[in-house]
């Protein structure tokens, strides 16, 4: 087989991630309260019950869509997600402190074994959120 003289594409990383909720305006708020993710759009005049779809800032390079479950079009996957949100060593008391605080209980804690620690509570429509250190995983 003749080795290939192209250069193989790559990814740049995770651009968007997706969550499906029943209000997209309620879960915004709480992921701009909670996290400090920046609204950066959404669909119609303002951000209320009737929302569709609000994007959120979620560090330098990535989005977080909030759809809300059931509207048209229908891009819906089904069933809660996991998300993980990266943090600094030491920041860890800081967000155990904050979710305190916002009345998010920390619904487990974690050591992993490259020594990274994780904290793990839901948001509103009880999707999954890990807020981890590196040492999770060997790129991180």
């Amino acid at each position: 087989m003749p080795l290939s003289s192209t250069i193989e594409p790559r990814v740049n990383g995770i651009l968007e991630t997706s969550l499906y909720v029943q209000s997209a305006a309620r879960s915004a708020e709480f992921y701009e309260r909670v996290f400090g993710f920046e609204i950066i759009d959404f669909d119609g005049e303002q951000l209320d019950a009737s929302t569709r779809l609000c994007v959120l800032r979620a560090g330098d390079r990535s989005v977080l869509l909030l759809f809300k479950r059931g509207a048209t079009p229908n891009t819906e996957a089904s069933g809660s997600i996991h998300i993980a949100f990266g943090i600094a060593r030491s920041d860890v008391q800081a967000w155990e402190q904050w979710l305190a605080e916002q009345g998010i209980p920390i619904e487990s804690r974690k050591t992993w074994k490259y020594g990274g620690q994780a904290l793990y509570c839901r948001d509103p429509d009880d999707h999954l959120l890990e807020i981890v250190t590196p040492g999770v995983w060997t790129i991180y």
